[in-house]
């Protein structure tokens, strides 16, 4: 790899969508910072939005790893029959409420972008001002297990179902983006697909990837660790796992590339 330079260059951070993976997200943050780089715009879809507010609340590594451990995806009192979708996924503003206490993008230490689905208009929309929580929720909320997210009289639903790797608000914004991708395609063997969930899985990873290859070929420098696919999306038992995998692959290839 050639050696590249960053030193008094503004960075940018893109984080993907990828559910528990996404926690391969707070190991990359965790290296960068061990390498003394910092984002000053960050862009999130789904469980990367989560994180890019998390980071940009100026949350530290234990903290946002403690908020996807105590997080619960599936509560009793969580389930709806009254919303489209298993989970009513507003029943986590409370949760949300005490990380984000002052619920505004402007509050926040650094320039956040997330991305959600209006299913009303069938369109992406960025969002980085005004209210926080609301977005961030409907940014994540993957149907058809969470509910859509009533959001300025709109119901939107996780972004990415439309864009997974949204790098589009910092250009011409910043000099230097750094991307991680957690939604990745990694080689596979006829095992690995010898039933209908797998099937699904693989052609649903692989349509989402050929959708924002070109986005993250963009980027000056990617982290996309392959191991993360043997990781479910919503298999919390993987939250360890995904972080240290994402961790030890952004170390590598920081170490690689930095001058």
């Amino acid at each position: 790899m050639n050696k590249l330079s960053i030193k008094n260059k503004k960075i940018g951070l893109v984080l993907s969508g990828g559910g528990v993976r996404g926690m391969a997200h707070i190991g990359v943050i965790k290296a960068m910072e061990e390498f003394n780089l910092s984002a000053e715009l960050v862009s999130g879809s789904s469980v990367g939005a989560l994180v890019g507010a998390l980071y940009a609340n100026g949350n530290s590594i234990e903290e946002m790893l403690r908020f996807f451990k105590e997080t619960p995806l599936f509560k009793y009192n969580f389930f709806t029959i009254a919303k489209p979708g298993l989970i009513d996924t507003e029943k986590y503003m409370p949760i949300f409420r005490r990380y984000f206490p002052q619920d505004s993008f402007e509050a926040l230490k650094k320039q956040l972008s997330v991305v959600a689905t209006n299913l009303e208009e069938g369109n992406q929309e960025f969002i980085s001002k005004g209210e926080l929580i609301k977005p961030l929720l409907a940014s994540a909320a993957l149907p058809p297990v969470f509910s859509p997210v009533n959001y300025k009289d709109k119901l939107y639903a996780d972004g990415g179902i439309m864009n997974n790797f949204p790098s589009e608000p910092l250009k011409n914004k910043v000099d230097f983006v750094i991307g991680s991708n957690v939604s990745i395609v990694s080689k596979l063997g006829k095992r690995d697909l010898n039933n209908s969930l797998q099937l699904t899985g693989r052609t649903t990873g692989l349509m989402v990837y050929a959708i924002n290859k070109e986005k993250i070929e963009q980027c000056d420098l990617v982290i996309e660790p392959q191991a993360l696919e043997k990781i479910g999306m919503l298999d919390r038992s993987g939250i360890e796992k995904a972080f240290n995998i994402g961790y030890d692959r952004a170390c590598w290839t920081l170490d690689k590339v930095l001058s």
